[in-house]
């Protein structure tokens, strides 16, 4: 793989949105306003990603649809992280063949993670030749060249060649959420986890220049967004790449310190670059949310040596003290791998005892799925999927467990919240922890910060009623 970032020129980036202009004009030679379906795979870095495609299909004259019937143009964007995400992914591909049938002229892209591997673009050429184009997240920054070049050519075009990766200012965006917006501060793992595939079809790190992440955020806190998250495969890396005495801790600080009525999220971490400092910047400023997602995925030292993890338990614990002695009520979340190989009964027992001992507030658990291409999955393993699904299952018992304890405790306080939609009958909101609240409310009250009191609660969310003057 090459280790070397290439940074996008800003007369490339010119070019792309010129390209754009030409497909606007493409199609109003034809009298028509085509129609674009994006559908999203996997992380908060994909919907990122996503919002950038749709972005460039706006400038290019396409009006956005949310289904791929009678698409002009369709993106799958994908996720390569576990075999059922890929496998979705090439059923629903293969579905796709009816609704190009009935629309001739549709054109069909695929991107993302997937796309990355060369085995999975190798089966998209030979066996979809309904897909009119293949392009990695290295070339995310040309879709506008590649589609039309489809459209002009009526030839398949596969942009998928190896890469370090790349940065890409300046790209236009259409956000799908007018409250909440996503923000990436780096791209691309170092890590190489012996069971993911992330740095092989995402590249290396690398970080975006600071004031090019202030601008952003500047503006999205100008344009009336509550709540803006930080992405990256691993946020704690922010600013290793660029030698510049800028770390993730000074870049949280500095957007916390922007004027305006919102608040800040992160994800994710990586443990073995987690740092008191961190801990100290999230303390300190109101703006950042009191919630830390920290994966830990095994509780034992061996499985985690194996996992390439780099950090021990009780490195791993002496963080989630020192986070808790500086804020109690630090909601705390995780990722956990079950069933990883070579993983004893005694192995998973610590995993299980890390749990009760953190008593995390929610957790994101999966059963080991094997990546080709990742040390992991060429690892013996003597268990069966009954031995893991009977781990998993007594796992998520035990989270489920402390989780509606930990909501029980939830009942009585009054906690500030984002109402953020409508589930029915009822609005949705988030605490600053990022827990789920239902309430009664109008449609008017949408967007707004409010005092909630809490009054009751279920294993994964809570219920509350407005404070007198939230109204």
């Amino acid at each position: 793989m090459e280790t070397k970032t290439t940074v996008i020129s800003p007369e490339e980036i010119r070019r792309q949105n010129a390209i754009c202009g030409e497909i606007r004009e493409y199609w109003a030679a034809q009298g028509v306003t085509p129609l674009a379906f994006v559908d999203t795979y996997g992380c908060q870095q994909n919907e990122a990603d996503s919002e950038r495609i749709r972005g460039m299909l706006v400038e290019a004259g396409y009006a956005l649809t949310d289904t791929e019937e009678g698409a002009d143009v369709i993106v799958l964007n994908t996720c390569a992280i576990r075999e059922h995400a890929e496998q979705r992914v090439f059923g629903n591909v293969g579905a796709l063949v009816h609704t190009k049938r009935r629309h001739p002229r549709q054109k069909i892209f695929l991107c993302g993670c997937m796309m990355g591997q060369p085995a999975v673009s190798d089966r998209i050429k030979h066996s979809y030749p309904h897909v009119d184009g293949v392009f990695s997240t290295h070339h995310l920054w040309e879709f506008p060249a590649l589609l039309l070049r489809v459209l002009k050519t009526g030839k398949r075009v596969f942009a998928v060649e190896d890469s370090a990766g790349s940065i890409a200012e300046g790209l236009p965006v259409a956000r799908t959420n007018k409250l909440k917006a996503w923000v990436s501060v780096m791209y691309g793992c170092n890590n190489f986890c012996s069971y993911c595939i992330v740095p092989y079809v995402r590249g290396r790190e690398r970080s975006r220049l600071p004031e090019e992440i202030y601008r952003e955020c500047e503006d999205l806190i100008a344009a009336g967004y509550k709540e803006i998250t930080l992405l990256g495969q691993n946020v704690n890396s922010y600013g290793k790449d660029l030698g510049i005495g800028v770390d993730f801790a000074d870049l949280m600080a500095h957007i916390a310190e922007l004027d305006g009525d919102f608040r800040l999220r992160f994800m994710t971490s990586h443990p073995k670059d987690a740092s008191f400092k961190l801990f100290d910047t999230i303390a300190k400023y109101p703006k950042i949310c009191k919630q830390f997602h920290l994966p830990f995925q095994s509780g034992n030292d061996r499985v985690l040596k194996e996992m390439n993890r780099h950090y021990t338990r009780e490195q791993y614990l002496r963080l989630v003290d020192y986070g808790r002695s500086l804020m109690p009520d630090l909601v705390l979340t995780s990722d956990v791998i079950v069933g990883f190989p070579g993983e004893t009964e005694e192995e998973f027992e610590d995993t299980i005892s890390l749990i009760e001992r953190v008593r995390y507030d929610a957790l994101f658990t999966f059963i080991f799925s094997p990546r080709g291409g990742t040390p992991a999955a060429k690892m013996a393993d003597p268990f069966t999927k009954a031995d893991k699904n009977r781990r998993f299952d007594r796992l998520c018992a035990v989270q489920n467990g402390i989780s509606e304890e930990k909501h029980r405790a939830y009942v009585g306080k009054t906690l500030r919240v984002l109402i953020d939609g409508r589930d029915g009958e009822l609005l949705t909101a988030r605490t600053d922890g990022g827990r789920l609240v239902r309430l009664a409310g109008g449609d008017e009250l949408i967007g707004r910060f409010a005092d909630v009191r809490i009054d009751g609660c279920t294993t994964w969310s809570l219920t509350g009623r407005l404070c007198k003057g939230s109204e």
